[in-house]
């Protein structure tokens, strides 16, 4: 943000919100951005093989562990499913590059 900030020639005293500055530059929304990023990840993790170190880093959990108090953490398996659901993407159209490309791509406005 401070970069775009700079673009536009304000500074924080000027008290311009982040939305306002985003459409003047034209870059897509962050939340979009960081989705589109984690599911790129997931893609690469599901076209590598099965053995392969990213992939048996990634899905190897320990299930015995006692965990604390309060609310669970969210797992970074629970944030890729629930942005597959809210994209409506099936995690079959990865194992194909150019498909899963298309589908994750966040347009600039």
């Amino acid at each position: 943000m401070r970069m775009l900030r700079w673009f536009c020639g304000h500074t924080r005293r000027d008290r311009v919100r982040n939305e306002v500055i985003r459409d003047r530059v034209g870059v897509a929304p962050i939340e979009e951005k960081l989705t589109q990023h984690r599911l790129r990840w997931f893609g690469h993790v599901q076209r590598r093989p099965p053995e392969a170190p990213v992939r048996n880093g990634v899905f190897e959990r320990v299930d015995n562990v006692k965990r604390g108090r309060g609310r669970p953490k969210l797992t970074w398996d629970e944030s890729v499913k629930r942005d597959l659901k809210d994209w409506n993407i099936s995690k079959k159209i990865a194992l194909d590059r150019s498909a899963w490309r298309l589908a994750i791509n966040v347009p600039e406005p």
